[in-house]
């Protein structure tokens, strides 16, 4: 069975409306002699992978796969194919995704089990997630098939804020995951990689609801400028204070952190505004907190007077090293009357997952599981868990 011919797919999909993407697949693997074509869309909260309806009648697949506890979510949470013997053939999962970012999962039957063939459909499970990125842009058909239920419009305007949950380089990775993903309304995060620099910034508005979600979109908003016009992490973080100060109440405030990481010698600088200290994992194993002493939140400035400087500290990470960043929603969880979550189940939860060699963002996935198990899959307030993994220098 040949590779993907780039070719061939491109002219394939040029033209194709959004709907038709599960036919363009159907088109592409049925020359490799595959068939039962289904295209899955990981839900917004990644405990479910949906299936894309198509016009075809060769598959006819409408329900929901979880996560947990099938084929199709083991391909998806191990990130690799996996297959099982039909007696039609064989059939083969394998993750689809767009760049870095886990977007679903390709099902197709082959009609024998070959390292060619798998390679295939994995050429083609790429090609799949890069074709649904490029049609997001203007369509809500896949936004619309990821939901399981409505979101609220807090949610809604936070989905649209973020950049993508998971980034990966040969010198970096990152992974993220907020809850509860329907009804999110405040926590936020972004991150850019401009070579040689990571910036990564971590906001929780005060509140829950369409006013945190304005705060968020303030902060995000106040956070791309400065970084893409040069400024300082000293200056992003006193200019958010100034912002937030002069356009919203002395009760509307945000804690959050401005981190930047250097990918040619791992030193992070970062500034804390009041929020929880991220944890270092070095080795599988939590190390410590990082400590910097924190300005208030932002937004306080008139309430408190002057702050004076944003302190920037520095922590120099070394190869494989990751870093734990998160919001109070995640350690606060619990129910009435029982102990919350806390940082040391946090932090003995991270260090278990990191030992099992799994990927930043799986580990992420099967903490937030943790936490949402711990409230019965009731969060009180919004839960954001970013990880961020230096894996060293650039090879000469």
């Amino acid at each position: 069975m040949p590779s993907l011919d780039l070719g061939s797919a491109l002219r394939a999909a040029h033209g194709a409306d959004p709907a038709a993407i599960p036919d363009v697949v159907l088109r592409l693997l049925g020359e490799l002699g595959g068939t039962d074509v289904v295209v899955y869309l990981v839900d917004f909260a990644q405990t479910t992978l949906e299936p894309l309806p198509d016009r075809s009648t060769h598959a006819n697949v409408t329900h929901s796969e979880e996560v947990a506890t099938t084929i199709a979510g083991r391909a998806f949470a191990d990130q690799r194919p996996v297959t099982a013997e039909r007696p039609d053939g064989v059939r083969v999962w394998v993750p689809i995704n767009e760049g870095s970012d886990r977007t679903g999962v390709l099902a197709v039957t082959l009609p024998e089990m070959t390292d060619d063939a798998v390679t295939a459909c994995q050429e083609i499970g790429l090609f799949t997630g890069y074709l649904i990125a490029t049609q997001a842009r203007s369509t809500d058909l896949y936004n619309l098939h990821r939901r399981r239920r409505s979101l609220s419009v807090p949610a809604s305007m936070q989905w649209d804020l973020l950049p993508p949950l998971v980034l990966k380089t040969g010198r970096a990775a990152i992974a993220a995951v907020l809850e509860p993903a329907y009804e999110v309304g405040g926590d936020c995060f972004d991150y850019a990689l401009n070579d040689p620099v990571l910036d990564v910034a971590v906001f929780d508005p005060v509140g829950h609801g369409v006013r945190s979600a304005l705060i968020a979109a303030l902060c995000m908003g106040s956070y791309r400028h400065d970084r893409r016009e040069g400024h300082t992490l000293e200056q992003m973080h006193e200019h958010l204070d100034v912002l937030l100060t002069r356009e919203f109440s002395d009760r509307e405030f945000a804690t959050g952190q401005l981190a930047r990481i250097d990918l040619d010698t791992g030193t992070m600088t970062w500034t804390n505004a009041g929020h929880p200290l991220p944890m270092l994992i070095r080795g599988g194993q939590l190390v410590s907190e990082i400590e910097c002493s924190p300005t208030t939140p932002w937004g306080l400035g008139d309430l408190v007077g002057p702050s004076g400087r944003a302190t920037v500290a520095t922590e120099a990470l070394e190869p494989g090293d990751a870093v734990l960043f998160y919001t109070d929603g995640v350690v606060e969880a619990h129910q009435p009357g029982a102990d919350q979550f806390g940082a040391e189940r946090l932090a003995d939860l991270i260090g278990r997952h990191s030992s099992d060699q799994l990927e930043p963002e799986e580990i992420l996935r099967r903490l937030v599981r943790a936490v949402l198990e711990h409230q019965h899959d009731r969060l009180g307030d919004d839960a954001t868990l970013v990880l961020v993994q230096w894996n060293g220098r650039r090879s000469p």
